[in-house]
């Protein structure tokens, strides 16, 4: 679907109107120039979704968080308050009453019911989380979200763990039908995501805004069509974190009185295209900057007798560390990649697989072609590193995103805690 008049515009998780967001050093971190908790508030109460991990191991704030959410995902909210460096994980009873501690001293400061605010956290495993940093810290955050500055980039390097830079995209087009035909949409978000990355349901921690009239359903809806699209289908290491949350928030201040987006309308057809677009993008940046990483890998599969084998090759070729150390030693070692393929249950012929990797093919029905080495190392040094692999067995297709593995990826996450 092509969008009327999209534009990427600046601002991330606030460029859409009706909210705010900050990012401050509250003190969950020893480092006072790191940022460690950040602040997405909505000026209203409005319609929110979330999907979340499905590790056994899910975190205190994922627990609250879905409270929060009705229990099912979806519901009204104003604020999410993230935290880095904490995760609040695999911390009993102890952790969920504090992950409820710090959404109630957010509510008192913010003027809004606790169950109207959604907690995050991200980092070391099996702590104990302080809430000192929460009365010291919350009114200056909130404070800061008041400002008139429509710039997301300070919660977005609040949220940050161990990626190197953050990530934020926002895009806005024209309704093109229905009863909201000529109001601008915008929708915005910001992500943090580098290690223990492999999607169940959703994977790192994002949240998404935009000014579209949406119900909590549709929000719920076109969140998790998204996710199963893009965040879904990010792998770094195999590893699905205990935190993973991707949160969308709908102000609807976009238009007034026109009634929301219905699902299935050729409206609510467009906003999902955009959404789509934005959590694409951050998708990427978060494979893009996966621990170590110094290329993003794209892998293409199509010619599957289904999805679920399409998705099942796709991820077994991402995943294979024999594979992602190929491409950091920039060897076209395609028999890397078939072999990943071939061990997965998928129905398929190896007579029928063909290979290209970067656009020159390797593999023809099941045998080596002849290709120029010097020509591949040189296309080796491009960013991005596209495997596309077509298995001749039906017309399922998909895309997987992952990176690279190097030695910095052993080295950061040997010393992780230290």
């Amino acid at each position: 679907m092509e969008l009327n008049h999209l534009q990427r515009i600046e601002g991330g998780v606030v460029a859409a109107r009706g909210f705010r967001a900050a990012g401050i050093h509250a003190g969950f971190r020893k480092n006072p120039q790191r940022l460690d908790m950040a602040l997405v508030v909505a000026d209203e109460l409005c319609p929110a979704a979330g999907v979340f991990t499905q590790n056994v191991f899910c975190s205190a704030p994922v627990t609250v968080s879905r409270e929060h959410l009705d229990g099912i995902g979806c519901g009204v909210a104003r604020a999410v308050v993230i935290n880095s460096g904490n995760a609040n994980a695999a911390t009993g009873e102890v952790g969920l009453d504090r992950a409820r501690a710090g959404a109630r001293l957010a509510s008192e400061v913010l003027g809004c019911a606790e169950e109207d605010v959604l907690v995050c956290s991200t980092g070391v495993i099996g702590v104990q989380l302080p809430l000192e940093p929460y009365g010291r810290a919350l009114p200056a955050l909130v404070d800061q979200a008041g400002d008139s500055v429509r710039d997301g980039r300070s919660a977005a390097r609040a949220i940050m763990t161990t990626d190197t830079h953050d990530k934020q995209h926002a895009v806005s087009y024209i309704c093109g039908s229905g009863p909201h035909a000529g109001a601008r949409i915008t929708v915005g978000g910001m992500a943090k995501g580098s290690g223990m990355i492999m999607p169940n349901m959703a994977t790192m921690i994002g949240v998404i805004t935009t000014d579209a009239p949406l119900s909590p359903a549709a929000a719920h809806h076109a969140l998790t069509t998204a996710a199963d699209r893009t965040f879904n289908k990010v792998t770094v290491d195999s590893d699905t974190s205990t935190n993973d949350t991707a949160l969308l928030f709908a102000s609807g201040k976009a238009v007034a009185g026109a009634g929301t987006f219905e699902i299935g309308s050729a409206e609510y057809d467009e906003f999902v295209q955009a959404l789509l677009l934005v959590c694409e993008n951050l998708a990427r940046q978060m494979a893009a900057d996966g621990e170590g990483a110094t290329k993003l890998v794209t892998v293409n599969v199509r010619g599957a007798a289904d999805d679920a084998d399409a998705d099942e090759v796709a991820r077994s070729i991402a995943n294979s560390p024999l594979v992602k150390t190929a491409i950091y030693g920039h060897d076209a070692n395609w028999g890397r990649i078939a072999a990943a393929a071939g061990k997965t249950k998928a129905t398929f012929r190896q007579e029928d697989v063909d290979i290209a990797i970067m656009g020159i093919p390797v593999c023809r029905k099941g045998l080596a072609l002849d290709f120029d080495e010097n020509e591949a190392l040189r296309r080796f040094e491009e960013p991005e590193v596209v495997i596309d692999v077509g298995l001749g067995a039906g017309d399922a297709s998909t895309t997987v995103w992952t990176c690279d593995f190097t030695h910095e990826y052993i080295t950061i996450n040997g010393d992780y805690r230290t």
